[in-house]
């Protein structure tokens, strides 16, 4: 159940860089979004929170921030037009086999 809780943690790690870009746009949803970014870090700490009674910190905490890190990527690719250089899927791709080295090892 805790890793189950530790992906969900990485899930909602997406949310709050996502919520903070779309508030940037402006407009009558700019506190919605901030809303949605406070809601998505707090959800996710507590995620986090939950999962390091039985997953290592050191463990807990990285795989926490690749899946923000790579899940944050991924939406500024596919949303927001960001590069797909080569190099950035690879290194992209070298932080997923950290988390899985992490997992097994």
């Amino acid at each position: 159940m805790n890793w189950i809780a530790l992906i969900a943690a990485g899930i909602f790690e997406i949310g709050w860089p996502l919520g903070l870009k779309m508030a940037q746009n402006g407009g009558a949803n700019k506190l919605t979004w901030i809303g949605v970014a406070i809601v998505s870090m707090s959800i996710s700490g507590a995620l986090l929170f939950y999962a390091q009674k039985t997953i290592p910190i050191g463990t807990a905490y990285a795989i926490w921030t690749g899946l923000g890190a790579v899940g944050t990527l991924l939406v500024g690719i596919f949303f927001f037009g960001d590069s797909a250089h080569f190099l950035r899927l690879l290194s992209a791709t070298l932080i997923v086999a950290g988390i899985v080295g992490l997992k097994v090892f």
